[in-house]
C-alpha cells in the first residue's frame, strides 16, 4: 500500500509485518504492549469519539505527557485520520507559554498524562476561550478519562474523513522552544513528515521486529518523526522516560534495544558514569580500564586494526568494552544523536567500544532531518555530520556574510521544509527564501561541505545568531569551543562569552560527581560543589584544562579567563524563574547572560 498520510503507517505495518508487541510502556511497574491490531482498534474508537465531540477537519487538540507512552501515538493517529490538527506540547514549559500556545492555535481539547499536567491546564483554562475540555490518560476520580470517548458508532464517517485527508494537508503544529519571545508554531504537513520518514528508512542499522527504546519527548519532532519511522519499519517500540535508563534495573538492560535516538547530553552522562567507575577502581583493574580507554583515542569510523594493535583491542573488548555494551543492554546496533552538537570524543569512545554512534542534523522546520551520518562503510566521518538526506538539497550561502573560506549559512530545500509559521507571515518570510527557482529554509546555522570517501558531507561550524564579535571586530564561534571543552569529564556545561570584549572567556559548570572524585583523589576536602569551585587547586585543574584545549583554537578564540559556577542549569525550574536550557538541553544564552551578569562583570573587571 502507498503511505500518503501519517496514519497510513500503522495500516502499512498491519499489511506488511504486524506485531504482537508494536508499542508498549510500563504500567503499574509492569511492561504492557499494544499489538498492531489493538493500536488500530483504539485509534478508530477514539476517532469516532472525537467526531461525537463535534471536532471538524482543521480543529486543533493538544497532547501533553511527561513520559512517552503509546496513548500519545494512538491519540495522534486518531486525530490525524479525521483531519484534526495535533498540537504536542512540552510538559515543562511556563504557564504563560501554555496560555500562548493554546490561544494561538485555538486548541479545543487537551489530552494529558500523569503528574500535575491536568492541574496546570485547568489553571490556564479560564484564559483560553477555545478550550472546551481536558481528558486524562490515567483513570482518576473526578476527571474525564480518555477511553470514555471510545465508541463503535460512526465508523462510516471515520472512513469518509480518512479518504478526505490529503498528502499536502496540515498535520501538526509544533511550537519551537525559542530562547527569546513567544514560541513559534511550525506548520508541518503529512508530506513534510512522511518525506523525512521515508528518506531515513535505509539508514537504520536494525531490521523488522528489532527492539527500539523511545525516550526523547514525542512532542519534539526528532522523536515524533522517529516514531512514525519505527512504525513503518515494524520495530517493536518501548516508550519510557530518561529517569530510569541506566543501572542494573534500568530500562536499557530490561529491554535490550537494538536502536534508539538520543541527545548528546545523555551520552555524555553515560560516559561520565563509566569514567567515574574507572576512577573508583584500584591497582591493575584501574590501569586496565584506562589502558582500554586510551585505545579509543585514534579511532575513526570503519578503521580496522591488525597485528598487535588488533590483539590489544580484542583484549580490551573482552575485558572492558563488552561491559560497556552490556550496560546499554548488550544488543545496540546503532544510536542516532541529534538536537545539539555531539562532542567528537563521545562519538569516538562509544563507536570504538562497539556501540556505533552517528549524528543527525536538522530543525523542527525541516521535519527535522537535513543530514545524517550513515552506518555503512564510508557513510560518516568523526569531524562532520554526514551526507544530506535523500530528497534534501543543501546549499552553503556565503552571500552578504563575513564567513571563513568555504563556509556560509546552511540552506535546505526539499519536501520536508515546513509550510510556515502559524499566524506569523513575518517570521516565515525571514527564514523561507526563493533561490534558483526553489524554496529554501534558512537554518541560521553556519557550515560547509567537506568531501570524504567520495561523498559530500555537511560540517556544522556554528549558529549564525550565536557568533560573538569581540571589541576588535573578530567573530568567534562558541559551539566548537564548548563542545571540545565538554569532552573533559570534569566539564558539565560551558558557555563562551566575549561579545564586545577584548578577549573571550567562559562560564563553566563542573560535573559534580566527577569533580567530587577528582577532589578525593587529589587531597582536596569535599564539602560540596559551592565550596569546591572556590578552591585554588580546583581552579588550577580547570586552568590546566584550558591550557590543554586552547592550542586547538585560533588565538582570538582561546579562553583567557573563566568563572566556575555551582548552580545547575536546567530545562525547567520549580521556583518560577526562567530555565537556562531548552527542553532539548540547548543553552539559553540570553537567560544565562542575564543571570550571571555579576560573574561576567568580575571576569572583565567591572
Amino acid at each position: 500500500m502507498e503511505v500518503k498520510r501519517l496514519f497510513d503507517t500503522i495500516y502499512y505495518q498491519k499489511q506488511n509485518h504486524p506485531l504482537q508487541k508494536s508499542m508498549g510502556s510500563k504500567v503499574n511497574g509492569k511492561w504492557h504492549y499494544y499489538s498492531t491490531d489493538e493500536i488500530i482498534d483504539a485509534a478508530n474508537k477514539l476517532s469516532r469519539g472525537l467526531l461525537k465531540l463535534g471536532l471538524q477537519p482543521g480543529d486543533k487538540a493538544a497532547i501533553i505527557c511527561y513520559k512517552n507512552r503509546p496513548e500519545f501515538v494512538i491519540t495522534d493517529l486518531a486525530m490525524s485520520q479525521i483531519g484534526v490538527i495535533s498540537v504536542p506540547v512540552y510538559p515543562t514549559i511556563a504557564p504563560k507559554d501554555y496560555e500562548f500556545i493554546f490561544n494561538d492555535s485555538e486548541v479545543k481539547y487537551v489530552f494529558v498524562g500523569e503528574g500535575d499536567l491536568y492541574d496546570k491546564v485547568t489553571k490556564a483554562r479560564p484564559k483560553i476561550a477555545s478550550l472546551q475540555d481536558i481528558f486524562v490518560y490515567d483513570k482518576t476520580e473526578g476527571k474525564k478519562y480518555w477511553k470514555d470517548l471510545f465508541t463503535d458508532e460512526g465508523a462510516d464517517e471515520v472512513e469518509k474523513r480518512k479518504a478526505a485527508v490529503n498528502y499536502e494537508d496540515l498535520a501538526t503544529i509544533i511550537y519551537t522552544s525559542g530562547t527569546t519571545g513567544n514560541p513559534k508554531g511550525v506548520l508541518l504537513s503529512h508530506k513534510n513528515i512522511l518525506s523525512n520518514m521515508m528518506n531515513v528508512q535505509d539508514i537504520f542499522p536494525a531490521k523488522e521486529g528489532s527492539r527500539v527504546l523511545c525516550f526523547l519527548p514525542l512532542c519534539h519532532i526528532f522523536e515524533r518523526t522517529g516514531s512514525y519511522a519505527f512504525m513503518f519499519k515494524s520495530f517493536e517500540v518501548t516508550f519510557t522516560g530518561t529517569d530510569n535508563l541506566g543501572g542494573d534495573d534500568g530500562d536499557l538492560r530490561a529491554i535490550k534495544p537494538h536502536y534508539f535516538n538520543t541527545v548528546p547530553r545523555l551520552l555524555e552522562k553515560v560516559y561520565e558514569k563509566i569514567y567515574n567507575k574507572g576512577l573508583e577502581l584500584t591497582g591493575a583493574k584501574k590501569k586496565l580500564f584506562f589502558w582500554a580507554l586510551s585505545l579509543t583515542e585514534d579511532y575513526e569510523y570503519g578503521k580496522k586494526y591488525s597485528g598487535f594493535a588488533g590483539i590489544k583491542r580484542s583484549i580490551a573488548d573482552k575485558l572492558i568494552f563488552s561491559k560497556w555494551r552490556e550496560a546499554l543492554g548488550g544488543n545496540v546496533q546503532g544510536i542516532l544523536t541529534g538536537a545539539a552538537a555531539c562532542p567528537t570524543k563521545i562519538k569516538q569512545v562509544f563507536s570504538a567500544a562497539g556501540v556505533p554512534i552517528r549524528e543527525g542534523y536538522g530543525l523542527t522546520e525541516a521535519s527535522p532531518g537535513i543530514a545524517i551520518g550513515r552506518y555503512d562503510k564510508g557513510g560518516a566521518i568523526m569531524s562532520a555530520i554526514g551526507p544530506a538526506l535523500p530528497g534534501v538539497t543543501i546549499m552553503i550561502d556565503a552571500e552578504g556574510g563575513d564567513y571563513k573560506p568555504g563556509e556560509g549559512e546552511i540552506l535546505a530545500a526539499g519536501d520536508n521544509i515546513m509550510l510556515g509559521y502559524h499566524n506569523r507571515p513575518d517570521a516565515t518570510a525571514e527564514v523561507i527564501t526563493e533561490k534558483n527557482g526553489r524554496r529554501w529554509l534558512r537554518t541560521g546555522d553556519i557550515g560547509k561541505m567537506v568531501k570524504a570517501h567520495g561523498t559530500e558531507m555537511l560540517k556544522i561550524t556554528d549558529r549564525k545568531k550565536e557568533l560573538l564579535k569581540t571589541s576588535g571586530g573578530k567573530y568567534v564561534a562558541p559551539a566548537p569551543i564548548e563542545s571540545r571543552f565538554k569532552e573533559n569529564f570534569l566539564v558539565e556545561q560551558m558557555m563562551v562569552i566575549g561579545e564586545k570584549q577584548k578577549f573571550v572567556s567562559a562560564l563553566i559548570l563542573p560535573a559534580e560527581e566527577a569533580l567530587k572524585d577528582w577532589c578525593l583523589n587529589n587531597s582536596v576536602e569535599w564539602t560540596g560543589l559551592e565550596d569546591a569551585v572556590g578552591n585554588e587547586k580546583v581552579k588550577a585543574e580547570f586552568q590546566r584544562i584550558c591550557d590543554e584545549c586552547n592550542p586547538e583554537f585560533a588565538h582570538i578564540e582561546q579562553i583567557k579567563k573563566f568563572k566556575l559556577l555551582h548552580k545547575q542549569w536546567e530545562p525547567t525550574k520549580t521556583d518560577g524563574s526562567e530555565a537556562e536550557l531548552t527542553p532539548t538541553l540547548k543553552l539559553k544564552r540570553r537567560v544565562i547572560r542575564d543571570k550571571y551578569q555579576s560573574d561576567i562583570a568580575d571576569i572583565y573587571g567591572g
